[in-house]
């Protein structure tokens, strides 16, 4: 501009022109204008009074206006709407004010009904897009899982299962596992959350371990639960985490006489396999090697050598009954805290079929998913409230406290020291299952599942197989098959191929694990699916068929076991062994109806 800031602002300031000026002028209000900074140079007041005014036309009373072509104009030329642009000038400079264009999103649909239903569309469209990725079937949204899935279905229904450790759940377990409560996140305790919304999750899992509770006959004034671990191998962790500070003694039966590995294992050469090993000082006890039976004798004396803060019983190839009340003794006299892994016989502890550990122990932890027939998960109960005291019982490691501190410890090690939020889709499923093993006819079902160890125990026996122990007193049996000259390993992979699941296993005497002499056998699944004794008399004579047939190919082919391996797919005698399988297992409903074969 030519006038300077002073005149600028002083003319700005009253608003006068040289037609209109007087020799008093009166001050008008400024400009409400805030896209104009008005700042009044205080410098004009020192100016001289003589002074000619510059004339000021702030807008000219003569606007042009000019169009904007947006659409054809009335002539046919052109696109587009029609705008007008509106030209004026301010301190005798040229401006062009543009008319704002209209928002799509501000119009409505009685001004511009062509964009409003493009953004409806739009809108559709995504809500269409929701939908279809929420609500395709498995077999649509994922063909190559669905596939596997109903082949692992179908291997599921046209085999006998044997493995100890498996079983199958009910429909209703399979539709809380699948359920919206997977989308929930739950970390804290019931009442103590770290996330809202979870007043119906807090009802769930607070009934799960009522049910508990219930299910194995505990009073919750002497015993609590918690229900959150993501297996028995977490929730034993969680115990030693939450009684134990790194570096401490634990104590468990050793995985080659039948123990598991969470409760320390250290191979021959002292890897140290398991974490348990890794972060706390173990040492195994072992079963006796003429008779496979657990050495209290001998037990008692390492214990005492070694003093344990945790002694662990229980375990995961054990064939007979624990003698709970005699580990309780060493425990008290070593100072240990007294811990039970009843994850395979949880069912028979639930139904009173074998010694109760709850009478004995400090703490105890076990699977949900094998005898218990409930989802992959574990659980740990603990002792509460005021201690009852034996004479002559020695506190542990100097414990002079009244009342059982383990709930706090053990729950703060589930959360937040080692898992996140909890897996409330499998909380539900746990509650449902623990609700059935209150009835009678979960009983009935241990009751069958022992009569059918037994029947197949003494089947083999008559066919003169070596047992560990000579029998059973639980749901498995252990089978030597180094008489015959097999391992574990070969025997197992020639079952498979007959579709027959077990699983190979150390026994008492081996090196160690890489090449096991025996198979573990157990009969919840099978006996699930409706099986009685008859029918494991039947599985007997395929066991020891199969057995014949590895011998056979281990002749055949000598100690190579890549020759070996080679050879099952083509072997006849498997082919009809398979067959005859297939025929058999297919006689059994699986249960919740949820394969069917056509």
């Amino acid at each position: 501009m030519d006038l300077s800031r002073s005149q600028t602002n002083f003319q700005l300031g009253f608003g006068c022109s040289h037609a209109s000026m007087t020799p008093t002028p009166t001050p008008r209000a400024p400009i409400a204008d805030d896209s104009i900074n008005l700042q009044v140079d205080q410098s004009f007041r020192s100016l001289p009074t003589t002074f000619s005014p510059i004339p000021l036309q702030l807008l000219e009373q003569k606007a042009e206006k000019t169009t904007t072509v947006d659409e054809p104009k009335k002539d046919g030329g052109g696109g587009g709407d029609q705008k007008e642009d509106e030209h004026f000038r301010i301190l005798g400079h040229h401006m062009c004010l543009k008319r704002q264009r209209d928002c799509p999103l501000l119009l409505t649909q009685s001004k511009h009904p062509k964009r409003s239903s493009i953004g409806d569309s739009d809108l559709e469209s995504r809500r269409a897009a929701v939908r279809a990725w929420g609500d395709q079937p498995i077999h649509l949204a994922d063909p190559d899982i669905h596939e596997l899935m109903e082949k692992e279905k179908q291997r599921q229904v046209r085999g006998i299962e044997l493995i100890a450790s498996e079983n199958f759940v009910c429909r209703a377990v399979m539709e809380a596992l699948g359920s919206h409560l997977t989308n929930k996140y739950s970390e804290g305790m019931p009442g103590a959350r770290y996330y809202t919304g979870n007043q119906y999750i807090d009802q769930i899992e607070n009934l799960c371990i009522e049910r508990a509770l219930t299910a194995f006959g505990l009073e919750s004034d002497k015993w609590g639960v918690n229900v959150q671990p993501y297996s028995c191998t977490s929730a034993n962790f969680a115990v030693y985490t939450g009684l134990l500070l790194p570096g401490e003694r634990i104590m468990g039966l050793d995985s080659p006489s039948g123990g598991h590995m969470s409760h320390g294992y250290c191979t021959p050469g002292g890897k140290k396999i398991s974490a348990a090993s890794i972060f706390f000082e173990s040492f195994p006890y072992k079963v006796n090697p003429q008779t496979g039976y657990i050495d209290y004798d001998k037990l008692e004396d390492k214990a005492l050598d070694y003093r344990p803060k945790i002694l662990i019983c229980g375990g995961s190839s054990y064939p007979r009954d624990w003698d709970f009340a005699r580990v309780r003794q060493i425990a008290d006299k070593c100072g240990a805290v007294l811990m039970c892994d009843m994850a395979h016989i949880s069912g028979l502890v639930a139904t009173k079929e074998c010694s109760n550990p709850f009478d004995h122990c400090d703490i105890v932890t076990s699977t949900t998913h094998k005898g218990l027939r409930g989802p992959r998960g574990g659980i740990i109960f603990y002792r509460r409230g005021p201690k009852i005291r034996k004479q002559g019982h020695h506190s542990s490691h100097c414990d002079t406290s009244t009342h059982y501190d383990l709930e706090e410890k053990i729950n703060f090690a589930v959360f937040p020291s080692l898992q996140g939020g909890p897996h409330n889709n499998h909380i539900a499923a746990l509650a449902i299952a623990l609700k059935q093993v209150a009835t009678p006819e979960y009983k009935a079902y241990i009751q069958q599942m022992k009569k059918n160890a037994q029947a197949l125990a003494a089947a083999l026996l008559r066919r003169k197989c070596r047992l560990v122990t000579g029998g059973t007193d639980n749901h498995l049996l252990l089978w030597d098959l180094t008489p015959m000259g097999l391992t574990g390993k070969v025997y197992e992979k020639v079952c498979e191929m007959c579709h027959i699941t077990l699983n190979k296993t150390a026994i008492f005497g081996d090196n160690g694990t890489i090449s096991p002499g025996g198979v573990r056998i157990g009969t919840p699944a099978m006996t699930t699916r409706g099986c009685i004794e008859s029918d494991f008399e039947t599985m007997a004579d395929f066991l020891i068929k199969a057995a014949q047939i590895t011998s056979a190919l281990q002749r055949e082919h000598g100690k190579s076991h890549k020759e070996f391996v080679k050879s099952l797919c083509t072997n006849k005698h498997i082919a009809e062994l398979r067959n005859r399988v297939e025929a058999f297992a297919l006689q059994y409903e699986m249960p919740a109806s949820l394969i069917r074969i056509e």
